[in-house]
């Protein structure tokens, strides 16, 4: 799955991801924005898995082996502009405030904001195709669930 989607997101002419390899794509840009802060504490993992059980109905332990696997495909990939790409092809505009929302679940439940995090959240936000106030939209909504 690694490979497949490595070869759908640097290959010249991308063809859509698969169900999984956008599952994979979803759970390695949540690592990602976990990871921005120079931290990845366990109230995050515990976020992305939380995350992925809403989302794609998964048990506790198939959350964790997609997570594991995002953690790696996260740490060889070279840029965020892949991951929301692929993402944005697989997302209607109408779902994708609600990709935001995730983000900023794990971004936030650690109890802390950084420059980085934010300047990663308007990048990934604006990638998508939403606009700021959607994003802060976003925002409130996942402060308000956590």
């Amino acid at each position: 799955m690694i490979d497949t989607l490595f070869r759908h997101l640097f290959g010249p002419a991308p063809e859509p991801l698969s169900p999984l390899d956008t599952r994979l794509a979803l759970a390695a840009l949540l690592v990602r924005v976990a990871r921005t802060d120079g931290l990845y504490a366990a109230e995050e993992v515990d976020r992305i898995d939380r995350v992925l059980i809403t989302r794609y109905g998964l048990g506790p332990f198939e959350a964790a082996r997609l997570r594991a696997e995002a953690e790696e495909v996260e740490a060889d990939a070279p840029d965020t502009v892949r991951f929301t790409r692929a993402l944005k092809e697989a997302t209607p505009l109408e779902d994708r405030t609600g990709l935001m929302e995730a983000f900023w679940s794990v971004a936030l439940v650690d109890g802390s904001r950084d420059a980085e995090e934010d300047r990663l959240m308007r990048l990934v936000a604006n990638l998508l195709g939403l606009t700021d106030v959607q994003n802060a939209q976003a925002r409130q909504r996942a402060e308000r669930g956590a």
